[in-house]
């Protein structure tokens, strides 16, 4: 095994010790490769990678390695349907229905976007079994997330729709969309080729495989003996995924993607799935979010719609324990938001979504400043692993010691 971990990139002044976190990353957190970059301002001030995209440490990882990003896909599902809102393709408090009459069945027509998008439609499961050849076909799936019941009354609680929320969103923005765009198509088309971002929901058949990160699974062992942490992986959590009928396992297990492994197939990777199996880099995921974090100009966003993502959102009506999660959360439009221990950002008007393993992108407009952090190797905390919050703790520090004239 190599003794020296190669790191490259570059950090600007008053951002070394990004640098050096990054590097402890290596040598006492256990990465095996990852990439973490900022813009502050709509400027890019670090830009760092690192390590190897296997985990015999045989490849290293590039300045154009990208790799999944599971759930912080989600974020980036959630920018493209504030984009389409800003054009006023739909509103956050019209009911589903209006849009997508099909979706009105098993009691949903009161249903709003809102509601779905901040995981409170009681959708998280599908029951139907699905699979890649149904998830390339956006008419058969929209039928059977339209005939879906609720497992429990929208707006009473929260339950992470973990794999089900990118499915409604892209099947919402098909029905507003004058040209009928999937998330993944609309992403291209309308956002990634314009800022020439390198970020794909949905990856191309042609996509060279040299430059893909595989995935490493965590250990599970080490995830029941770590340490208390208000966010490491609930054992409530670990265990309801073992009951297969429990609402935590439905949730998840639908399609079965096998852990790490299930997901890096070339058939999984090529289909839509908004909520779990976005690739990219985190160049290009900062990237994106420093255009919502500083006023959205780049993509003509409405100031009404930068107002609504960032507003607090209020807690729903049965309490903010997450039924499928197993502890408390908030979400709203798609994003998590900073609350309860995890206060991630600088002012409560911060958004993004934190991904399996450890991966994290988010924009805080009040700091004027995104960030994003993808790995290979899987931790076991469902938000501030250790690796990511020494990067963006250390980004933090930076910015105080430069004071607000930066």
């Amino acid at each position: 095994m190599p003794t020296e971990v190669p790191v490259q990139g570059h950090v600007e002044p008053g951002f070394e010790r990004v640098r050096v976190e990054f590097e402890k990353n290596f040598s006492e957190r256990r990465e095996v490769g990852a990439a973490f970059a900022v813009y502050h301002r709509g400027q890019k001030v670090v830009d760092l990678w690192g390590g190897y995209r296997d985990k015999a440490r045989t490849q290293p990882w590039g300045e154009d390695t990208v790799t999944t990003v599971f759930s912080s896909t989600k974020g980036v599902a959630a920018l493209v349907l504030a984009v389409a809102h800003s054009r006023g393709l739909f509103a956050w408090d019209a009911p589903v229905a209006d849009y997508w009459p099909e979706f009105a069945s098993a009691g949903k027509g009161a249903v709003t976007v809102r509601q779905v998008l901040g995981h409170q439609a009681g959708l998280s499961a599908i029951d139907e079994p699905l699979d890649t050849e149904i998830l390339a076909d956006f008419e058969r799936l929209a039928a059977i997330l339209a005939k879906q019941p609720p497992a429990w009354a929208a707006g009473t609680r929260t339950g992470y729709h973990a794999i089900s929320l990118g499915w409604y969103q892209t099947e919402l923005l098909r029905r507003v969309d004058p040209e009928g765009r999937s998330i993944g198509q609309f992403l291209r088309e309308e956002i990634a080729g314009p800022l020439g971002l390198d970020f794909h929901i949905g990856l191309p058949p042609t996509f060279p495989e040299d430059r893909i990160a595989r995935m490493i699974a965590m250990n599970p062992i080490r995830a029941l003996l770590a340490p208390k942490h208000p966010y490491t992986v609930p054992r409530r959590m670990m265990f309801q995924m073992l009951r297969r009928r429990s609402l935590t396992a439905r949730s998840f297990a639908n399609p079965p993607m096998r852990g790490a492994g299930g997901i890096q197939s070339r058939a999984m990777r090529e289909v839509e799935i908004p909520s779990a199996n976005g690739m990219g880099t985190a160049r290009s995921l900062a990237r994106l979010y420093s255009v919502f974090a500083t006023g959205g100009e780049e993509l003509a966003l409405e100031k009404q719609t930068l107002d609504d993502l960032m507003a607090v959102p209020p807690p729903p009506s049965g309490g903010v324990r997450d039924l499928v999660l197993h502890t408390d959360m908030s979400f709203s439009l798609g994003f998590s938001r900073p609350a309860f221990a995890y206060d991630f950002a600088s002012s409560p008007a911060a958004f993004g979504t934190p991904g399996a393993g450890g991966s994290f992108a988010f924009a805080d407009p009040d700091a004027r400043i995104a960030m994003a952090y993808v790995m290979n190797q899987m931790g076991h905390y469902l938000v501030d692993d250790p690796r990511e919050k020494a990067l963006r703790d250390a980004t933090y520090r930076a910015l105080a010691r430069l004071g607000p004239g930066h």
